[in-house]
Order: structure tokens, then sequence, then C-alpha cells
């Protein structure tokens, strides 16, 4: 089933082979110049993406709408639930919680870019645009995002959904990206929209046709001023491939409402005696049946008509899907009962799977930050503010997942490593620990204090021998080579 230009889901072999053709990444040859012409393609071609896969996807997120919903009325006579399951919604939020529920952490060793990052993560609020970006990922396989100049004169910082905007690369073996297009349609229902390179932008408006709405000029950051995130090189979402059995499970499970509607509303069936209109109203109103038995001693026989009971089968059916669902996602269903009795390593071997996925997002993230900071430094903004182009690569970023913490275990397993283990490393194994240098200099800080507070302490004890002495009637005889205070009578 696939998407209609009315935005239908319809069974149609030829919609669903057009879906298997829709290309995921542009690519046109190296060198290739902007032209209207180009751009009418590139964007006509991601229409498709958008309408095969990208829409369906943020429409079971969203709406929770899936193709058994739209499938044609049954007739008026026969029950019809449709109860739709939102696994994808429960899959992406799930993940997205694991992934950034602990903020991205960004830092330098550099003071000044240490102090910029802190400065435009306040200014943009990124602990919740990454978790935003993350999530638009998971949904629809990748996120973009576009920074600007501001009307503060500073630089901000957009997510931009993939269902407006995409990149073009060039067909070498190196993917560079040439080209950043997004489209929108404005409020007065016309298409606007921009495409930039690594150092010019322009706009452009589809007024029954594509057409430039100024010159293209520099919009001030080095290499494109946008950059993509993606969980996985095939851009796919976390629950892509388990659209199918979501459809499945929705459609039993609907199925199985159905039969709990033919259930009461099964027919009454009466052998042997003839019922007369006015006798049924009498049984439907009083819920009440008396009939004689016939002279030659048969009884009549009243019961309902049921149709085979398939209540197995549908249970054995549900609970697969189910599992199917979260076995080929590879995301864990944290509410099932068994993860409430689960500690320690049992439950990192449960949650595995799921670790594993953030491994490999997180690694994709990295680069994307990273090209984030090196497109932003390259700005004269930024180095107003003390920051240089090259200083994009003393960047350092650290996605911890969002595990439930054991610390009982792992204090112990840090006092454990003591004289075999750097102070540095054991605390890192402290997952309640976010900065672990920070921590570092506290101790450092506390441990002067005490050293400082000690020797105060014998200092004052020393002091108050003298004086003791001296009040005694000894002559305390003060050294200044280092040796011991003698006292004489």
């Amino acid at each position: 089933m696939a998407y209609t230009d009315a935005g239908i889901w319809v069974p149609d072999s030829t919609i669903l082979q057009q879906a298997i053709t829709v290309e995921d990444v542009l690519r046109v040859p190296a060198g290739t110049e902007m032209s209207i012409n180009l751009l009418s393609e590139l964007i006509s071609k991601h229409k498709q993406l958008v309408k095969f896969r990208l829409k369906p996807q943020q429409d079971a997120y969203e709406k929770n709408i899936y193709p058994f919903l739209l499938a044609p009325a049954k007739p008026a006579y026969k029950p019809d639930n449709r109860i739709p399951i939102n696994f994808a919604k429960y899959l992406v939020d799930t993940f997205n919680g694991f992934c950034t529920g602990i903020p991205i952490k960004v830092t330098s060793d550099e003071e000044r870019v240490a102090q910029y990052l802190e400065y435009l993560d306040q200014y943009n609020h990124m602990d919740d645009l990454n978790s935003e970006i993350s999530k638009g990922a998971d949904i629809q396989g990748a996120c973009h995002e576009l920074y600007y100049n501001d009307e503060d004169g500073e630089i901000g910082i957009a997510k931009v959904d993939r269902m407006e905007s995409f990149f073009v690369y060039d067909d070498s073996i190196l993917r560079r990206k040439l080209f950043f297009v997004r489209y929108f349609f404005g409020a007065d229902n016309i298409e606007y929209g921009s495409w930039s390179d690594d150092t010019f932008v322009q706009h452009f408006e589809n007024r029954a046709g594509y057409r430039w709405t100024d010159e293209a000029h520099e919009h001030g950051f080095e290499y494109g001023p946008a950059s993509e995130f993606y969980n996985n090189a095939e851009r796919r979402g976390i629950f892509e491939s388990e659209l199918p059995a979501i459809n499945a499970y929705g459609k039993a499970l609907s199925e199985k409402a159905n039969d709990v509607d033919y259930f009461a509303d099964a027919y009454l069936k009466i052998l042997g005696p003839k019922v007369e209109s006015k006798d049924t109203q009498s049984i439907r109103d009083n819920r009440i049946i008396n009939f004689k038995g016939s002279p030659d001693g048969t009884l009549p026989v009243v019961d309902f008509l049921q149709k085979p009971n398939a209540d197995t089968t549908q249970e054995n059916l549900i609970n697969r899907l189910e599992r199917l669902i979260f076995h080929i996602s590879m995301i864990a269903d944290i509410n099932d009962e068994s993860f409430g009795s689960a500690s320690g390593i049992a439950l990192r071997y449960r949650l595995q799977s799921m670790h594993n996925l953030f491994l490999v997002k997180s690694r994709k993230f990295t680069a994307a930050i990273q090209n984030r900071y090196k497109v932003i430094f390259s700005n004269p903004i930024a180095q107003t503010h003390g920051v240089r182009p090259e200083d994009w690569m003393t960047v350092k970023v650290k996605f911890t997942p969002n595990l439930p913490a054991d610390v009982l275990s792992e204090v112990q397993s840090a006092q454990q490593a003591d004289g075999m283990l750097s102070q540095q490393t054991r605390l890192g194994m402290l997952s309640f620990i976010d900065d672990v240098q920070s921590e570092i200099d506290r101790l450092t800080e506390e441990q002067e204090e005490m050293t400082a507070r000690q020797a105060q302490a014998i200092y004052s004890d020393v002091d108050s021998m003298i004086k003791a002495l001296e009040a005694e009637g000894y002559t305390v005889m003060r050294r200044s080579d280092g040796e011991e205070d003698t006292a004489e009578e």
C-alpha cells in the first residue's frame, strides 16, 4: 500500500513499484551548477520521497494513522472496529529518551572555546534542540539543522524537517555536499524556499513555475549553512521496517473487537415452536422464554447462533506480532513485567540491542555536531566571541545512554579498582558524575582545605602547650633552624 496524490493509502502495485524506486539520497555530477530547471527536478524527486516514505512515517507517529484505518468500510450490519495501536510513537519516544534523556555534553579544553560553546548552547536552547533533532531522525531517518544570523546579531540554529528540505551530494565516492534546499508553503499557499552551497544562498518561489526572487548572495558560513543528522547510513527511521507488523497488529486487534461485538449481537435460534412477531417482541422486552414441549416429548431448541471461535489463534497472532515489533526494531519493551525484576548485568543484557543502536547513532551524531561547530566557527559573528575557525577540532562530544543506574555496584567497583586504575578512570565509572574533571578539582580543593585545617589544628595544639609550660615557669627556647623547641626550668 502507498499514498496517492490525495494522501490516501491504496493497494496499487504500480504505486508500490514507484515507492521502491524512490531516491533516498539525491546526487548530481561533481561541478554541477544550480539552475531553475535543476531545482525543479530535484524538488520533484524529493516530493516523491516525501509521498511514499516520509509522510506515512510522520502520520504514523503524529496521527496514529495506519493503512487498515483507510480500508473500505464494511456493510452496516457488520461490526467494523478500527483500533490503531501507536507503536511508532512508543518506539521513537523510548529510543529518543534512551539517547538524549541525559543531555548531550559538548566541551572543549580551550577555555575561550568552552565559554562560547556554553553561551551558544544557552542562547539556542541546545538540549531541547538536540532532543528534537534526534526525534526527527528516529521518525524519518534523518533531520536537518539550519544556521543563520538573527536580528540580534547572533548565530541562530533551527531544526528543519526532512519533509521540507534535502541535501544534494556529488556522485564521487566521497559524496561531497553540493547544495542544501529548503521549500515550504506560506500562509498564502504559495511555495517558497531557498538553496545554498558553500558560499551563496538564493531564494525562489513557485507561481505556476519556479523562479528566482533575488540574486545569489553570500551567507557568511563556510561549508554551507546546514548540517544533516541521521541514525544510520541508510537513513531509515526506527520503526520504518515495522510498519507492516504494526498495521497487522492493529487489524488483528480490531477483528478481535469485532468478534466481541458479534458475540454480543448474536442471533437467537428457536427450533420447534413457531414464534409470532408479537412473541419476539415480548421475548426481547421481558427477556423471558417459555415454550411447551411437543406431544411426542421433544423439547424446543433455544440457543444462539455462533461463528467458530478463533480466540486462541487471534491471541497467538497478536502476541507474536507484538514480540516481532520489539524484536525487529531492537527497542526494549521497558514496560514488560520482566524488567521490574532485572538488575545489574542482567538488565544491561536486556538493553544490549538498543544500546548497540545507540552506539551507531552516537557516532553519526558526533560527526554531525562537530560539523555544526565547524560551520558556526567559520562565521565572523562567532569569531567576535574569541573563537577561531579551526577551534572546532577541539570540540568534544559525549553521549550518555539513559540507563537505570545501579549506584551501589558502581561505587563498589570503583573502590575495588583503587590502586589498579587512575582516579580519573575510577570516577568515570560512576554514571551519576557528569564532569569527571570538575569532580577531581573539587576533591583536590577539599583535600587542600582539610590539610590546611589539620595544620592549623596542630599549630594551635603546640601553641597551647607552650603557653602552659610558660605558665608553670618553664622557659621555652624557640629555634629558627628547624629543630624542635626545648623547655628549661
